[in-house]
């Protein structure tokens, strides 16, 4: 989209062609080739940590098993707090269902987010920190000053599988997610990360309005005034905010002050 220059989308594109052009300092074909390496990494990884049951059967009655274990104590509490309600077994039954298929995924989910990020935070950190590790690792990363999709996970290959990979498979192996939610949050969180470094600034982008921690936010990091700024990544930004790295001094591109406004 950003070469075919669509009249449309660019009011929304937060630097120009001209400006990705001059200011990256890789080429396109070759951002290319690295991330596609680091997707094979993911993809083999991926295969290592979700497996399938060895036994569904038996999985399958686990889970029914709990749900029972669920029902009985939450009818327990509902014929002591409600006395006189009819069908308990039944309310009991739908609140455990729905507790152990939809309410837990969405907490484990959450709280894999929120692991992701701190892994991804003090890590990234302390890729700037360390003078060695940026000059030979992270610095392929920020050769792209001006970001676009492909180049989300451009990146040394070290820094791809510490960062990204190893950061979504610890956060899927403490929530004890199921081999579905992991797909889910591990296809999630590529899609968010993507998001965030796709140049422009949609107003009607769920991901950009929902998260605080966005494209116009991210941007700012790979800028020369905010490269020590903004490294929470890639859902929120509250270790930023609690650790005083958010970036709050003025924004020195007209487009991106623009969205901020």
């Amino acid at each position: 989209m950003m070469k075919a220059e669509i009249p449309f989308f660019e009011k929304y594109r937060i630097h120009t062609s001209e400006d990705m052009a001059k200011r990256n300092r890789v080429t396109f074909s070759r951002v290319l080739l690295m991330v596609a390496c680091q997707q094979v990494i993911q993809c083999i990884l991926g295969f290592v940590v979700i497996t399938p049951p060895s036994d569904p059967a038996a999985v399958v009655r686990k889970q029914e098993a709990l749900v029972v274990h669920l029902t009985s104590h939450i009818h327990t509490i509902l014929s002591f707090v409600l006395p006189h309600t009819k069908n308990t077994t039944s309310i009991a039954f739908s609140l455990a269902y729905s507790l152990y298929n939809f309410v837990w995924p969405c907490i484990q989910f959450f709280l894999a987010m929120v692991i992701m990020d701190t892994h991804q935070y003090f890590l990234h950190r302390l890729f700037h920190v360390n003078k060695f590790l940026y000059k030979h690792i992270h610095s392929h990363h920020h050769r792209l000053y001006v970001p676009y999709s492909f180049g989300a996970l451009y990146n040394h290959p070290v820094e791809g599988f510490l960062l990204d990979t190893l950061g979504a498979t610890i956060a899927f192996e403490l929530t004890g997610m199921s081999p579905f939610l992991g797909m889910i949050f591990f296809s999630f969180s590529n899609m968010k990360t993507v998001d965030d470094h796709c140049g422009y600034s949609f107003p009607w982008d769920p991901l950009q309005s929902f998260f605080g921690n966005n494209v116009v936010y991210h941007d700012i990091h790979h800028q020369p005034y905010g490269i020590k700024k903004n490294f929470s990544q890639p859902y929120f930004t509250f270790w930023d905010w609690l650790l005083n790295t958010q970036y709050t001094g003025p924004v020195r591109s007209n487009k991106v002050a623009s969205k901020q406004q």
